[in-house]
């Protein structure tokens, strides 16, 4: 009696053990492609080895001592010489890893400012607080897919973007009209203007990326009406992703102000305190 209750529960953990290291437990930017950009397409961005390697080194010197604040030692692998066209996050005990890859920064579609996204979201798998996904039938350490993206636009752009010259930058860009007159309809002053102008505008870029990669068009003029009747924790729509970038673009809580991973309403603009701009689109998301 006892051989069969031992191998009863050794059946239950071993599956439950293993699960933690399959590949559902790895979250990535967009669904996975056979897209690839090498280092010698003509065709590719402008965003070189050095950019790409600055970009990194300013999104971890900023977050580094956060993610050990949380219990993390933060690792960003770089993976400039590899063709792929995606970007993904994984925990490897107290390593909280974000990959990132040259074939993403060299597709055409990309900017300086929409590669920071990426990274911001990626990084936002770690530390973007709740609502979180799920792996099989458990909760995941990880934010879910809209949670990341609203994260890297909430928080993350705007800290990585505080320092530049943002007004002299949003000068010289060709900024969508319906989120520039967003962002100055919503927001007190130029300087905070146009950061929320270089965050939707980063947000175009990758909406551009899934476009390109089979997820739809996307415009600023044209947000998502669909009301979920639950959270989606998987990649939401093109369009519905472009609206929670200008979502977090627009929100006015305080960059610094960490998101939780109790309470969805910390750090966040929310209907039920009254905000009317700058909350998570329903599209993706269920109070």
């Amino acid at each position: 009696m006892k051989l069969i209750i031992t191998i009863i529960t050794i059946s239950l953990i071993i599956p439950l053990s293993l699960y933690a290291n399959l590949p559902i437990d790895t979250v990535s930017f967009v669904p996975e492609n056979n897209l690839r950009v090498t280092i010698y397409d003509k065709n590719a961005s402008n965003v070189t080895e050095q950019d790409f390697n600055a970009i990194l080194d300013k999104v971890e010197s900023i977050y580094a001592s956060i993610v050990a604040e949380k219990g993390g030692r933060l690792e960003v692998v770089r993976n400039w010489g590899d063709s792929t066209v995606n970007a993904y996050a994984n925990r490897e005990g107290a390593n909280w890893k974000i990959h990132m890859f040259g074939g993403l920064a060299r597709h055409n579609s990309m900017t300086h400012d929409g590669f920071v996204l990426v990274a911001c979201h990626e990084l936002g798998h770690q530390i973007g607080g709740a609502p979180k996904g799920r792996t099989l039938f458990f909760k995941s350490w990880a934010s879910n897919e809209g949670q990341s993206d609203y994260f890297a636009a909430l928080k993350c752009l705007k800290r990585v973007f505080e320092k530049e010259d943002n007004i002299t930058d949003v000068a010289s860009m060709q900024v969508d009209p319906v989120a520039a007159n967003a962002c100055e309809q919503s927001l007190p002053n130029l300087y905070e203007q146009s950061i929320c102008k270089r965050v939707a505008m980063a947000g175009q870029s990758v909406a551009r990326l899934f476009a390109a990669l089979g997820g739809g068009s996307g415009s600023f003029s044209t947000p998502d009406r669909n009301v979920v009747s639950r959270t989606n924790n998987s990649h939401p729509s093109t369009q519905c992703r472009l609206d929670t970038y200008l979502a977090g673009a627009l929100c006015h809580q305080d960059p610094y102000l960490d998101l939780s991973d109790k309470d969805e309403q910390i750090g966040a603009c929310n209907e039920a305190e009254g905000h009317t701009i700058g909350f998570r689109p329903r599209c993706w998301y269920r109070p």
